[in-house]
């Protein structure tokens, strides 16, 4: 039933996702204002269910809601190919690859403080303490 309206909190069960969420996502640009009712209720319709759908695929995969805006955009020009759009994919990769990298150097540094602490040189205590004055 493609052209079945659905008001906003069950459009939201449908999605997964809270009401909250569909009005961020539609201040955001990831929906287009829905229309309303004369009582000034939303109103979804498949397309928009799909739209959501898509969206929040792309926020598992990393993408920032810009990033998916973007997309969507992209995607309803029927402009888009896997092969124009990888870039995107590559972006969202490399800041994650950046991401890694600098838990993995907070990692180190955690673990270099609890050993410190295992040694009996706490780092965690203030500069000016007894402890750190030697």
């Amino acid at each position: 039933m493609p052209d079945r309206r659905m008001k906003i909190g069950e459009f939201a069960d449908a999605v997964g996702v809270s009401i909250d969420a569909i009005r961020f996502y539609e201040r955001r640009g990831v929906l287009r204002p829905a229309p309303r009712t004369a009582g000034g209720y939303r109103t979804f319709i498949q397309r928009d269910l799909d739209r959501v759908r898509v969206a929040r695929q792309l926020q598992k995969l990393g993408f920032t809601i810009e990033e998916v805006v973007d997309a969507l955009a992209v995607h309803e020009g029927n402009g888009a190919t896997c092969t124009s759009e990888r870039w995107r994919l590559e972006q969202v990769e490399a800041r994650i690859d950046a991401q890694m990298t600098a838990l993995s150097h907070t990692r180190q540094l955690i673990q270099d403080t609890l050993a410190a602490c295992d040694a009996g040189r706490c780092q965690l205590l203030a500069i000016d303490s007894p402890e750190t004055r030697g």
